[in-house]
C-alpha cells in the first residue's frame, strides 16, 4: 500500500512518473536496455539530457546567455563550487537563514573572505533579516541566499535587489512558484527534495560570470567546463537525470510553475490554517516568511510529539518527525505531495487534538 511520504528528501516522486519508469526500466526506448546500463553517449540518453534541459528552460523561462548542467554531488558539493568559479575578488556575502546557508557560509569562508551580513539564528531562524537594510560589501563577487529553509521552514518572500551577483541555493523549492532567472547570477538545487531521486544537482549561471574559475577549482567543479560538455564531460548520474526529465514533462503537463504555485498556496493553506486555529499544535515561524513547502509544527511537549508521530505512522502519514536540530514534526509537502495527502495529514490531526485535549 503506498503511504503519504512527507519527507523532507529523498522525498515522494508524482505517482505516474513512478509507474513510468517502472514501465520502461527493462527497455528504455526501445534499446532493449535499462536507463540503468544504457551509455550515456548513447543517442538515446543524449536526448534524455537535451530534453531534460530544454524542459529547465522553458519552465523557468531561463534567459539564452545562461547555461542549464546538471552535475553530481549534491548541493552540498556546490557550496564549494560557488566560490570555486565565482569568488575572483576573494569575498562574497552571505545571508545566513537556516542549516544549510550556514552550511554555504561555512564552506565559502574556506576560499576566500565569507562575510556573514545576516543571520536570523537569534531567533532558531523563525524569520528572514530585513533585505533591504543589510550591509552589502561594495567589493563583494556575489550575494548567496538559500531562498527556502527546508529544517526551519522559512522562505524569501522577495529576492535582494544588490549590486553583485545573486547567487541561491533553491534545492528545496526550485519550480514550486514562479521566479524571475534574470534577477539570479546562478541559481542551483539538489534534485531530491523537489525533482528527482538523489544523485543530480540543476545549476543555472549566467555564462559571462563563469568563463573563469579560481585556478584551484577542479575540472569536475568548473561549471564553464560542464556547459562545454552538455553535462557530458563524464558518466553523469543518468538515472537521477532520466527521472528528472519524467517530473519535468509531468510539470509541464499540469499546467508549469504557475499552476503548480497555485495547488502549492492551496495546500499549505489547508496545514497552517488548520495549525494557527489548533490548540495543540503550533507553527513558530512568521507569517510573511513561512515557506509553502516545508512546515515545521509541534505539541507541547516531546513525549506528546512522539506519540504523534507514531501514530501517525500507523495511519500511513510518513516522515513527519522534524530535524533532529528543531525537533517536532516537519511535513514537506513538495511539488509532488498530492492535495489529498495534506487532508489526510489535517483529518489526522484533527482526529489527534481530539483525543489529546
Amino acid at each position: 500500500m503506498r503511504v503519504y511520504n512527507f519527507s523532507a528528501g529523498p522525498s515522494t516522486l508524482p505517482l505516474n512518473v513512478l509507474e513510468q519508469a517502472q514501465k520502461e526500466f527493462l527497455d528504455f526506448a526501445g534499446t532493449g536496455m535499462s536507463v540503468t546500463e544504457i551509455s550515456h553517449r548513447d543517442k538515446a540518453f543524449d536526448a534524455v539530457v537535451r530534453e531534460a534541459e530544454s524542459l529547465v528552460r522553458e519552465l523557468l523561462n531561463v534567459p539564452d546567455d545562461y547555461a542549464v548542467i546538471f552535475v553530481q554531488g549534491g548541493a552540498s558539493t556546490q557550496f564549494a563550487a560557488v566560490p570555486l568559479n565565482l569568488m575572483h575578488g576573494g569575498k562574497a556575502d552571505y545571508i545566513v537563514t537556516g542549516n544549510f546557508a550556514k552550511k554555504a557560509w561555512q564552506e565559502g569562508k574556506i576560499y576566500g573572505e565569507a562575510v556573514k551580513i545576516g543571520d536570523s539564528s537569534d531567533k532558531t531562524y523563525t524569520y528572514i533579516p530585513d533585505i533591504d537594510s543589510l550591509p552589502y560589501s561594495d567589493d563583494a563577487d556575489y550575494v548567496h541566499i538559500t531562498s527556502n529553509n527546508t529544517i526551519f521552514g522559512t522562505r524569501y518572500d522577495r529576492f535582494p535587489k544588490c549590486k553583485a551577483p545573486l547567487v541561491a541555493d533553491m534545492s528545496s523549492e526550485i519550480f514550486s512558484r514562479e521566479i524571475d532567472v534574470s534577477e539570479f547570477g546562478v541559481i542551483y538545487a539538489g534534485a531530491q527534495k523537489n525533482l528527482a531521486p538523489a544523485g543530480v544537482t540543476i545549476v543555472i549561471a549566467k555564462r559571462d560570470l563563469i568563463q573563469e574559475p579560481l585556478n584551484i577549482c577542479p575540472t569536475m567543479l568548473r561549471w564553464k567546463v560542464q556547459d562545454e560538455n552538455g553535462s557530458l564531460y563524464n558518466t553523469p548520474p543518468c538515472f537521477s537525470i532520466y527521472m528528472a526529465d519524467l517530473v519535468l514533462r509531468n510539470l509541464k503537463e499540469k499546467g508549469g510553475v504557475k499552476a503548480m504555485n497555485e495547488v502549492n498556496v492551496y495546500k499549505a493553506g489547508l496545514l497552517y490554517d488548520f495549525i494557527d486555529n489548533s490548540s495543540l499544535f503550533k507553527n513558530n515561524v512568521v507569517e510573511k516568511f513561512r515557506s509553502i513547502m516545508n512546515v515545521p509544527f509541534v505539541t507541547p511537549s516531546a513525549e506528546l510529539d512522539a506519540k504523534f508521530i507514531a501514530e501517525a505512522k500507523k495511519a500511513g502519514l510518513v516522515s513527519l518527525k522534524g530535524h533532529r536540530l528543531v525537533g517536532g514534526m516537519r511535513a514537506s509537502i513538495y511539488n509532488a505531495m498530492p492535495v489529498e495527502g495534506v487532508k489526510a495529514l489535517v483529518e489526522f490531526m484533527k482526529k489527534f487534538e481530539l483525543e489529546n485535549k
